[in-house]
């Protein structure tokens, strides 16, 4: 991921999620915060939908502004824009709940956001979270939000970073069962992931990253004793990246290589599959950590948590990761 370079502050496009879930409310949360309140934001959605909630939240500190284009936007920081796309209407949602026309507003909200970055209306994409049963339901049978962003730009190679202050963690295989993870590991993909890692670590260290790749088995196979996928898949992919002059070293141990990023050994880890990189990361950044598409060809940023319909539409969820991702964002162009 090569850093954009912007003479002005960037245009950030929020999407508005799973409208039944707690998307509206950390949106709105974050634009409490006057750091992120002075930047230029576009909340891609409905304004139904986030009028109920700035209501349910009684903010006082700015108003909404609903548009119907990109240059209807009026930034300013007592003020936050609402692009409706009158997809679904508040009165016509259950809170907390799967429901297909929740899915897919939320789908239509990212397609129209590519579209906006594709044409350069807006120059990021900050995601808050959809439901994937209820992405089904409406017809859109997508894994999640990184496989739509993929296909919705034509990306080949692509792959999912949550980055964290403390520990960065990319996937190799993310949405498929751990058995495929296992059985479809192969040299040429981590060889890809590898790539995807030190492009955008480039930008987030400010220069050359140190990577780790984590090996799949226990103990990273002790050299054979505990599986041979490191020994076919793992290793000629490190060395023939070493070769390229990547700062990479493994197959690491995965119990331990994770805490030796988080003590700053290492500035990445590459995990074999989901729940290996996952748990880490979400164990030490659950509330402040931020997903991030790696090998787009525009900038996707995103929370690193679910719809939570447990909580959602009652005050209570929590901003952080918003802010965080809204950032990142930021960063990553400037």
């Amino acid at each position: 991921m090569k850093k954009m370079i912007k003479k002005n502050k960037p245009t950030i496009g929020i999407t508005m999620g799973d409208p039944s879930g707690i998307g509206p409310e950390i949106i709105l949360k974050s634009f409490e915060n006057y750091l992120i309140r002075k930047n230029r934001i576009i909340v891609i959605g409905d304004y139904s939908v986030m009028l109920e909630a700035f209501y349910m939240l009684k903010i006082e500190s700015f108003k909404l502004k609903r548009i119907d284009y990109v240059s209807e936007s009026v930034f300013d920081y007592k003020m936050l824009n609402i692009l409706d796309l009158h997809l679904i209407k508040s009165n016509e949602l259950q809170y907390g709940k799967v429901q297909a026309i929740a899915g897919n507003a939320a789908f239509e909200c990212i397609r129209k956001a590519v579209g906006l970055v594709i044409n350069k209306d807006i120059d990021a994409i900050v995601t808050a979270p959809l439901n994937k049963e209820a992405l089904h339901l409406a017809g859109h049978n997508f894994p999640g939000h990184t496989e739509i962003f993929a296909t919705l730009s034509d990306t080949k190679d692509y792959a999912m970073l949550l980055y964290h202050k403390k520990l960065s963690v990319i996937h190799v295989s993310t949405h498929i069962s751990l058995m495929e993870a296992i059985t479809g590991l192969k040299r040429k993909r981590i060889e890809k992931v590898i790539v995807l890692a030190n492009d955008i670590m480039k930008v987030l260290c400010n220069g050359s990253p140190r990577i780790a790749v984590a090996g799949i088995n226990p103990h990273a196979s002790e050299n054979g004793l505990f599986g041979n996928e490191e020994t076919k898949e793992i290793i000629p992919a490190i060395r023939n990246m070493k070769g390229k002059g990547i700062n990479v070293t493994g197959p690491c141990p995965p119990d331990t290589v994770f805490l030796q990023a988080v003590e700053g050994k290492y500035d990445v880890v590459v995990a074999m599959y989901h729940d290996q990189g996952h748990i880490p990361l979400k164990l030490i950044g659950f509330y402040d950590g931020v997903n991030v598409t790696a090998g787009l060809p525009f900038i996707r940023t995103s929370v690193d948590h679910g719809t939570a319909f447990e909580i959602a539409w009652k005050g209570i969820a929590s901003e952080k990761s918003m802010v965080e991702a809204i950032k990142l964002s930021i960063k990553l162009i400037q």
